[in-house]
């Protein structure tokens, strides 16, 4: 393997981690040796993932539920990634969501707060509480992922163009 690519002795936390784009990284970091924490709102396809990346990787893979726009389950999954770990190198801020809606005046607060929670307040508080104990120790990196729609928005996704800006 590639020296550039070996995350052997890493740790990576990946939210949103149990299906697609967040699905691929958690098996691409296991891959190439770090072991990682699996956080998504549903439990049962983190453990299920978990589960896979320990059996083809035999890294070690934490599954834990986690739901993006609630500030103290934040928290809570930075003490989860450190009590098990004692690290974090690499957080990957992942979890998103972009409901449509038939038009602006329509977005009802409730759906305004929750797409802005997930997609910004959530990242923002998990990056701060990761990235302060990145900054202590030996460093890591955080990445954050966005959308075209931060960039090139469209009237039916500028709620969620502006909480991934």
């Amino acid at each position: 393997m590639d020296d550039r690519f070996d995350l052997s002795g890493k740790v990576a936390l990946v939210t949103g981690g149990s299906r697609g784009l967040g699905r691929e990284m958690v098996l691409a970091f296991a891959e190439h040796g770090a072991d990682v924490v699996i956080a998504s709102r549903k439990l049962d396809a983190c453990e299920e993932l978990a589960h896979e990346v320990t059996e083809q990787t035999g890294r070690r893979a934490v599954a834990t539920a986690f739901h993006a726009g609630k500030w103290e389950q934040a928290d809570q999954l930075a003490e989860l990634v450190y009590a098990e770990f004692g690290r974090c190198d690499v957080l990957v801020n992942n979890a998103g969501m972009s409901p449509l809606y038939p038009s602006l005046p329509e977005v009802s607060e409730e759906l305004f707060d929750k797409v802005v929670g997930v997609n910004f307040k959530g990242p923002f508080r998990l990056a701060s509480l990761i990235g302060s104990r990145m900054a202590e120790g030996a460093g890591g990196s955080i990445i954050n992922v966005s959308s075209i729609a931060a960039v090139a928005p469209t009237p039916h996704e500028l709620v969620y163009a502006g909480a991934k800006a």
